[in-house]
């Protein structure tokens, strides 16, 4: 018996050592050679690289519109084409993978606070995270086939995720897009995407430059649709908070995102065309403080330095755009630097 299989065959007891009946163990011990080769295949497709990626310009929002490199202050800041490239490449390659895909999903632990993982801390803002820097507080437990008692890490809330058909008592099996590895994850956590589903739009925040594009996938093309100076998440204890690097799902949109006075339950205003995409992360317009209901167009600090509780403002007529064009759950956002 060749190694692989003996390892195999020792996950299935792990799993299942509560399942005397041999046929419940070859079944279990089948599913996951199918799932090895699944994924084998997969990896072994035609991989499409950054310099397939051919990006054209053809804008549908024109205001504010930034050139590819330009200046600031004393230096120069720029799209970051490559790695744009680069993010556009793994979405593409997403799309001959056959996979049916889902979104964790934990916003305000609607879905129950995630139980503790084997390693934690807590961070500057007093919170449990995983030592990936995850927190607990909206994360999604990812569990490993060999112990479904204690979660290895957490994941973020709107990440996208690649769905197996079959499931493990409540766990359902996937792996994310940053890791090859097999996780289980309670299914209370999990959206499932129809499967036929094409990622035609893409959003890039770049947290270095200050700045967001939108892409629109036509032919074979990446149509670069708006590049606009935008404003993320800045790292600062108690309240802001950065925007978590990652690539994410367009979840759900606002025409007016309400918010909190800091440390209080009292509102303090809203922000306009909010779309939703990780936690409370939103791309949205510039905040309109209580009690003033005007909506405001533009703000000298977009794409200066980090201001916000994790958001990424833009312009509230690009916000508008971004809300009237991308799609719910079928737009994917990156955040890069």
């Amino acid at each position: 018996m060749k190694a692989t299989t003996i390892s195999l065959f020792f996950v299935c007891l792990f799993l299942f050592n509560s399942c005397s009946e041999k046929t419940g163990q070859d079944s279990f011990l089948s599913q996951l050679r199918q799932d090895s080769l699944l994924m084998k295949n997969a990896q072994k497709m035609q991989r499409i690289k950054a310099k397939d990626i051919i990006i054209e310009k053809d804008f549908l929002y024109d205001k504010y519109t930034l050139q590819d490199t330009y200046p600031y202050r004393d230096t120069t800041r720029q799209f970051q084409w490559e790695k744009i490239k680069q993010g556009l490449a793994i979405l593409e390659n997403f799309q001959q993978e056959f996979f049916a895909w889902g979104i964790l999903q934990n916003y305000r632990n609607n879905n129950s606070e995630a139980p503790l993982v084997k390693k934690y801390k807590r961070n500057e803002y007093k919170r449990i995270a995983d030592t990936l820097g995850v927190e607990r507080f909206q994360g999604i437990p990812l569990f490993l086939p060999t112990d479904t008692v204690t979660g290895e890490r957490y994941g973020r809330d709107g990440a996208l995720v690649k769905l197996f058909k079959d499931n493990v008592g409540s766990f359902r099996k996937i792996t994310t897009t940053d890791s090859k590895k097999l996780w289980l994850v309670p299914q209370k956590y999990v959206k499932p995407i129809h499967d036929t589903v094409q990622f035609k739009h893409a959003i890039f925040v770049d947290r270095n430059n200050e700045n967001i594009v939108t892409l629109e996938k036509v032919d074979k093309k990446w149509i670069v649709r708006s590049m606009n100076p935008a404003t993320t998440g800045l790292h600062k204890p108690p309240y802001q908070q950065e925007t978590p690097l990652g690539l994410f799902v367009l979840q759900e949109k606002k025409v007016k995102m309400f918010f909190l006075v800091d440390g209080t339950t009292k509102t303090g205003g809203f922000a306009p065309y909010a779309n939703r995409f990780t936690n409370g992360g939103y791309i949205h317009g510039i905040p309109v403080n209580a009690p003033s209901t005007t909506f405001i167009e533009y703000s000298p600090s977009l794409g200066t330095t980090p201001r916000s509780h994790m958001c990424v403002r833009n312009a509230t007529s690009h916000a508008k755009f971004v809300y009237d064009w991308a799609p719910t759950e079928e737009t994917i956002i990156f955040v890069i630097e």
